[in-house]
């Protein structure tokens, strides 16, 4: 009898394994399948066969348990900075100059690290992290739950929110192995440290566990498996799938004209979207890119209203707002609580491979939209002189030198660079096809179709393992 554990930390996670084959494989390859949520339990309805959910009480960190955390992260941060301009960019956004006790020891924490942040030194970090934990109340109350549900494994759908951590301290003194997805593909080369040590580890592709093994350099090769990512199957499940005149219709499109697509990020790092909303929609109104559908996508993790006054102002774009429910207010990560809906993914997956051409700001969304081989523009009108937010030096971190040196897709840096890039796909849309071909090979190992079934029958192989 074999039991498998799955931590689901937040939206994104609930899509990727619970909206894809992933628990439908897991139940077919375990005993006994418990998820572990960090949502609340509601948000599975109709979703389980012979699954058991448990909500975990929400975590809260105290002054202790933050500071050894950011110990860590900031140590992992200074050992890496040299020749890696993604890391220095998040070293700089976690100093701090506030007059609070967390501020001051932020300060603190800084000039220590510069000093202190081998491995050696990381691992104690880690290590007096986790001893922090033993007198917390919620984590006590996670020693009731490995005791009664005797885990074979326990699987991480995600590597670094710091409220995992505690499961991962009774998975230490339950003897409970631990297997971590890596949960998205600048998470190793420009952010911060992991939650925790784990003993597993399942990567997109052989790029990934190259990074993971240079940025974590304990972590032996042999407990890494290339498994691709389940962010992208239900690309290839045929419940998602539509036709073009549902697309169409759905999105009050007209059937004679070309689509393209903005897809959005989240403020916090796509500042510049309404710039690049406006600026192809004017150029739409003065006839410089032919008459299209334009399509917005905003982003799942905010609310749009900061797009309210682009309805009236340009009344021919069409929006599609992810729906995505917020299942619950008042958590630390407020974001994490938002639950993407099977239509959701039918939209997405019908804009994708409907759509033309798509236009993003260097998000993982190229992927997305080349998995239907579509075009892709990335817009960086920002640098540091020109006033607006500096969303070009982004082009310097190491994920996205990839695709800048893979030619995959076209980079612009301003108005008439974007104008011409997307009337080049308009026109020629197999222009650079090869090029994004070999960048998903490169970043996304594995066919799509299968992968939740190499997950599962990698976990269950980690299970049975002395």
């Amino acid at each position: 009898m074999k039991k498998l554990g799955i931590v689901i930390t937040d939206g994104v996670g609930f899509r990727n394994f619970i909206l894809s084959d992933f628990l439908t494989d897991a139940e077919k390859q375990f005993d006994e399948v418990v998820i572990l949520s960090c949502l609340p339990a509601s948000v599975y309805e109709g979703f389980l066969q012979k699954s058991k959910v448990i909500e975990l009480a929400v975590f809260q960190e105290k002054f202790s348990n933050w500071f050894f955390r950011k110990t860590k992260e900031v140590a992992h941060l200074q050992l890496h900075k040299k020749n890696n301009f993604g890391i220095t960019d998040n070293l700089k956004t976690n100093q701090s100059k506030s007059k609070t006790p967390r501020g001051y020891a932020t300060r603190f924490i800084f000039k220590w690290t510069s000093f202190f942040n081998s491995e050696n030194w990381i691992q104690r970090y880690t290590n007096l992290q986790q001893q922090s934990f033993a007198t917390n109340t919620i984590v006590k109350g996670y020693e009731t739950l490995f005791e009664e549900e005797n885990f074979d494994i326990l699987f991480f759908t995600h590597q670094r929110p710091p409220f995992i951590a505690p499961l991962v301290y009774w998975a230490e003194q339950f003897k409970v192995k631990t297997a971590s997805f890596i949960f998205s593909w600048d998470n190793l080369a420009s952010k911060g440290r992991m939650a925790a040590n784990f003993d597993y580890y399942l990567v997109w592709s052989d790029l990934m566990k190259a990074e993971l093994c240079h940025f974590y350099k304990r972590v032996l090769p042999e407990k890494v498996s290339v498994v691709g990512t389940p962010q992208f199957e239900p690309y290839v499940l045929d419940r998602y799938k539509t036709t073009k005149d549902d697309f169409v219709q759905h999105f009050q499109l007209d059937a004679t004209k070309k689509t393209i697509c903005f897809s959005c990020g989240d403020i916090s790092t796509s500042k510049n979207d309404e710039l690049y909303i406006t600026t192809i929609a004017q150029a739409i109104q003065e006839n410089k890119i032919p008459v299209v559908n334009f399509l917005v996508r905003t982003s799942p993790a905010e609310d749009p209203i900061r797009f309210e006054s682009f309805i009236e102002k340009f009344p021919f774009i069409k929006w599609n707002y992810p729906k995505w429910i917020l299942a619950r207010t008042g958590h630390q990560e407020e974001w994490s609580q938002r639950i993407p809906s099977k239509q959701d993914v039918t939209d997405l997956r019908s804009i994708l491979e409907f759509s033309d051409v798509n236009m993003n700001m260097l998000s993982t969304m190229s992927l997305d939209f080349m998995q239907f081989g579509k075009p892709v523009v990335n817009p960086v009108f920002g640098n540091p002189d020109n006033g607006l937010y500096n969303d070009q030096r982004f082009l310097e971190y190491p994920h996205i030198q990839k695709v800048v040196d893979s030619q995959a897709t076209r980079i612009v840096k301003n108005e008439q660079e974007l104008i011409e890039s997307i009337n080049l796909y308009l026109d020629a849309p197999e222009t650079d096809a090869e090029n994004r071909k070999k960048l998903v090979q490169m970043q996304v190992g594995g066919e799509l179709k299968g992968t939740s079934k190499r997950i599962t029958e990698t976990l269950l192989k980690w299970s049975q393992e002395k």
